[in-house]
């Protein structure tokens, strides 16, 4: 059986155990920052993979917040945690 992942191109995966390591620290700090720092992650690299992710799933995967106490954040939306399932199933 084959996982798009809510690919544009169903054929290819692009998410491996590393971005859905980053996906989880993100859900669990609230921010794309503090992810990074848990995984020793430069915050330009873990910026660059939520991007890849963000503009290769059909919808976001991770959504920016504005203006939150202490300022912005991130949280994952339907389709993360839908793709984490999927991912985990493999």
């Amino acid at each position: 059986m084959k996982y798009d992942f809510g690919l544009k191109k169903p054929k290819v995966l692009f998410l491996g155990i590393g971005k859905i390591w980053l996906l989880e620290n993100i859900r669990k700090t609230g921010s794309i920052t503090n992810a990074a720092k848990e995984m020793k992650m430069a915050y330009r690299q873990a910026w660059q993979l939520v991007e890849e992710m963000n503009q290769r799933a059909e919808s976001p995967l991770v959504e920016k917040l504005f203006g939150r106490k202490g300022g912005g954040g991130a949280r994952l939306t339907p389709a993360a945690e839908k793709a984490k399932t999927v991912f985990y199933e493999i």
